[in-house]
């Protein structure tokens, strides 16, 4: 519920009828549903008691014989009454929500996708089969468990005679298609289906270059897929493409204000890292203009992407074009610097080793770190408790960086010893 909290509301003696809080969140319910023990709840807070593997109803305690959820309107209507009588309070009406997706809905709609239906049939089931994985985690497991789904959406995307057409008239089927796959999981059999032929992967890449945003998004997540669950003969074949590092290095730089900028950003550190785990092709990444993008969207990422991008950088760090591309960059130390201890360990334990092949193959950097504040981060790191992988990267740094300590550090100290390090 947006508006003022229940807390807040409770304050100003609003009160809240009992029945219209979740008995597992004691939240107001904004999607009520009934259980077969005639309980109800908030659907996500059931769901989530379902998913961590309860076979009880949290308030009878009486066994879930089964876990179909029944949507409770009639209490959803009375909640929303209640919203609206209480607006002037800050009480907003709570949104009416979407239905989740069924199986058989699914699989109608999937047959709907079938060459010997009109194209306006099949268009139609593709934009609500899009709706409906776009939704929710749960719709898209839906989909995707449905059987021949994937290669249904396949079929249309490379069967039908659109789909050799790559410039950026491409046919809306298509287009839709690949909307779907590329929020789905891909078994390694569709991805062999993909990686195998050749033109299949030229067609994906050259879309890449699509004036549409959205079709590049679409692309690169479902090339992110297909190099992650192939082979490692078909993943260097497939990375001999020029083009494809050209083209996901544009999807992770897209900055410009649209609905899909988010997904850009994720769609396109998580296939750059794919790309860069074929260690015969990272030159490649470097050319592209990975170093400078990677860098200057690193601030952006969340988390998990942060982590992503972090473990990309030390790949590419690994090569000599890399490093002297991100060596090149202003930000590259101080930002590399920042980020130990601030994400996660992993990402902890990138930042150092990209920092650990940059110093040592640019000697002036070890200076930069020193003046970013490095040594008092190393220190820390060594005493944390981080991955073992981390700390001996660490070490290793705090080795090759004494001679750049500043005269009156702690560092000077007899105390603190780092010449011990165990090469990995």
């Amino acid at each position: 519920m947006r508006g003022r909290s229940l807390q807040q509301l409770d304050i100003t003696g609003i009160q809240i009828p009992y029945h219209f809080r979740c008995p597992i969140s004691l939240e107001l319910m904004t999607d009520p549903v009934t259980v077969i023990t005639g309980q109800t709840y908030d659907r996500s807070s059931i769901e989530s008691w379902i998913a961590t593997k309860n076979t009880t109803c949290p308030v009878t305690r009486l066994p879930l014989t089964n876990f179909t959820l029944i949507p409770n309107h009639t209490l959803r209507r009375l909640i929303q009454e209640w919203c609206v009588k209480n607006k002037s309070y800050g009480v907003q009406r709570i949104p009416t929500p979407k239905q989740p997706a069924d199986a058989n809905t699914v699989s109608s709609l999937l047959k709907q996708t079938s060459v010997e239906n009109s194209r306006h049939v099949r268009l139609t089931a593709l934009k609500r089969l899009k709706n409906l994985a776009r939704d929710t985690d749960k719709n898209r497991l839906v989909i995707a468990s449905t059987r021949g789904a994937c290669e249904m959406l396949l079929n249309v995307m490379f069967n039908d005679d659109a789909w050799c057409n790559v410039s950026d008239e491409m046919d809306t089927l298509q287009h839709e298609a690949l909307a779907v796959l590329s929020l789905l999981p891909l078994s390694e059999s569709e991805c062999l289906n993909i990686s195998s032929d050749s033109d299949k992967v030229s067609y994906l890449v050259n879309l890449l270059s699509n004036s549409l945003i959205d079709v590049r998004i679409n692309s690169a997540a479902v090339l992110e897929t297909v190099i992650t669950g192939t082979s490692p003969e078909l993943k260097l074949k497939i990375t001999r493409h020029d083009a494809i590092f050209d083209g996901v290095v544009s999807v992770l730089d897209y900055q410009l204000p649209c609905p899909r900028a988010s997904r850009a950003l994720k769609i396109g550190v998580k296939a750059l890292f794919a790309l860069c785990m074929v260690k015969q092709h990272r030159h490649k990444a470097v050319e592209a203009g990975a170093a400078a993008v990677l860098i200057d969207r690193l601030p952006d990422f969340e988390k998990c992407d942060a982590e992503r991008a972090l473990a990309t950088v030390e790949l590419l760090c690994r090569t000599p074009s890399g490093c002297e591309a991100f060596a090149s960059h202003a930000l590259t130390v101080p930002l590399l610097v920042k980020m130990i201890l601030k994400v996660t360990d992993r990402a902890t334990e990138y930042a150092a080793g990209a920092l650990l092949s940059l110093c040592t193959a640019v000697e002036r950097l070890q200076k930069e770190a020193v003046a970013a504040g490095v040594l008092t981060q190393l220190l820390l790191l060594v005493q944390s408790e981080c991955t073992s992988r981390a700390k001996r990267k660490a070490q290793m740094l705090l080795k090759l960086l004494r001679k750049s300590w500043p005269g009156n550090s702690v560092l000077d100290s007899s105390g603190f010893a780092c010449s011990d390090v165990v090469l990995f």
